[in-house]
C-alpha cells in the first residue's frame, strides 16, 4: 500500500524563506514527489530552483513538460506556465490566469487531488489573499491531507487563514515543524477513503481541463454554473459561480476567482474609475472657464455666467472624488468623520 507520495506545495509573498526552511530539513531518500508553485512575475525567469539547489538534499528542478513524477525531487512551476499533474507526469499550460496568477497554486493542487486522490499532500504557505483555498478543499475532499504554515509564522498570513478557514486543515505548524510532519506523512500508508468526495468528478476533470487548455473541456455543453451580475476584470465577459467549494467565479474563457481576489480586483477597478472621473471633471471646469472667458470678452455676459455655474459644479464634483480617494481603502467614511459644518477631514 503506498504512503502519501505527492507533495503539492503553494506559497506566495513571504513564502520563499519558509520554502526553503522545509526543503531544507528533507531528506535524500524521501519517497515522494514535491511540486511546488510560488506566485512568479510574467516575464522573469524564475530563479527558484537554482536557490533552493544548495539548500536541499533532494533534487530541485524547473518543472517541464511531459517529466515524469519521480521520488526524491522537487519540480518549481516556471515563471507563466500553469503546472499540473498528469497520471505519472508533469504537463505545463498558459492557460487562463486563476486568481490574477499564472502559476496558480489552485490548478495544481486540484489536478493531483484529481489523479492521485488520497496520496495527496497539500502544504499552503505565507501569501497574500485566498489562492490555494479552493485546491486545498479539493485535495482534503478527494481524501488527501491538509497541511497549513502557522498564520503567526507566515509572513503574510492571509492564505494560511483563508485555508484554515475554509477548510478542514489536519496539521498548522510552523515552517520548521513542517518538514518532520512531512516525512512521518510519506511513510504512513494510504487509508481507504470512507466518505465520497462531494465534488462531482466530472466538475473537478472540468476545472483540470480549463486550466489546461484542453478544447473538448471548454467547448462542451454545460457551463461553469450559474451566471452572476459581475464581470470578469481581465476579460469583461460573464462570470459564472462554479459549481466546486469553496465559493469561485469563472468567466466563459476560463478566467477564475475567488471571492476575494475578485473583491480586490473590484477595489482596484474602483478607483480606477474614480481618477478617470476625476480627470474627466477637472478637464471640464478648465473648459468651460475658457469658453466663459472667451464669452466675456464677446460680451456675451449670460453665457459667461452659465459657464462659471458650470465650472463651479465641476470643481465640486471633482473635490468630493478626491475626498473619496483620500480615503480610499480606510474602514471609515468621509461623512463619518467630518465634523459638522467643517468641509475638512480627520
Amino acid at each position: 500500500m503506498p504512503g502519501h507520495d505527492l507533495i503539492v506545495i503553494g506559497g506566495s509573498a513571504g513564502s520563499v524563506g519558509a520554502l526553503e526552511v522545509i526543503v531544507r530539513a528533507l531528506p535524500a531518500d524521501l519517497a515522494a514527489t514535491v511540486c511546488v508553485v510560488v506566485h512568479t512575475a510574467p516575464y522573469v525567469p524564475n530563479t527558484l530552483p537554482q536557490a533552493l539547489r544548495g539548500a536541499a538534499a533532494l533534487d530541485v528542478r524547473a518543472a517541464t513538460q511531459g517529466a515524469p513524477l519521480e521520488y526524491g525531487r522537487i519540480y518549481i512551476a516556471p515563471s507563466d506556465e500553469h503546472l499540473l499533474i498528469e497520471s505519472g507526469r508533469l504537463r505545463l499550460s498558459h492557460g487562463p490566469k486563476e486568481n490574477r496568477t499564472r502559476p496558480a497554486i489552485d490548478p495544481l493542487f486540484r489536478s493531483a487531488a484529481l489523479h492521485y486522490g488520497s496520496r495527496v499532500i497539500g502544504v499552503i504557505l505565507s501569501g497574500a489573499l485566498d489562492d490555494g483555498t479552493a485546491g486545498l478543499w479539493a485535495v482534503k475532499d478527494c481524501g488527501g491531507i491538509a497541511v497549513v504554515q502557522d498564520p503567526a509564522d507566515a509572513l503574510v498570513p492571509s492564505m494560511p487563514r483563508s485555508a484554515m478557514t475554509n477548510v478542514a486543515v489536519d496539521h498548522v505548524y510552523a515552517a520548521r515543524a513542517i518538514a518532520p510532519i512531512l516525512e512521518k506523512l510519506v511513510r504512513t500508508p494510504v487509508e481507504p477513503r470512507a466518505v465520497a468526495p462531494r465534488t462531482d468528478v466530472a466538475d473537478l476533470e472540468r476545472e483540470v481541463g480549463i486550466a489546461a487548455i484542453d478544447e473538448s473541456t471548454h467547448w462542451r455543453r454545460e457551463r461553469y454554473g450559474v451566471p452572476s451580475r459581475f464581470a470578469c476584470p481581465e476579460c469583461g465577459g460573464v462570470l459564472w459561480s462554479a459549481r466546486v467549494e469553496p465559493l469561485s467565479l469563472r468567466c466563459e474563457v476560463g478566467h477564475a476567482y475567488s471571492a476575494g481576489t475578485l473583491a480586490d480586483a473590484q477595489t482596484e477597478a474602483v478607483e480606477r474609475a474614480l481618477w478617470a472621473s476625476l480627470r474627466a471633471l477637472e478637464d471640464k471646469a478648465e473648459l468651460a472657464a475658457l469658453r466663459a472667458a472667451n464669452a466675456h470678452d464677446k460680451g456675451q455676459d449670460d453665457v459667461a455666467t452659465r459657464l462659471k455655474v458650470q465650472r463651479e459644479a465641476s470643481q465640486a464634483h471633482a473635490a468630493t472624488i478626491r475626498e473619496l480617494l483620500r480615503f480610499n481603502g480606510r474602514s471609515e467614511s468621509p461623512v463619518e468623520t467630518r465634523d459638522e459644518g467643517r468641509a475638512d477631514v480627520r
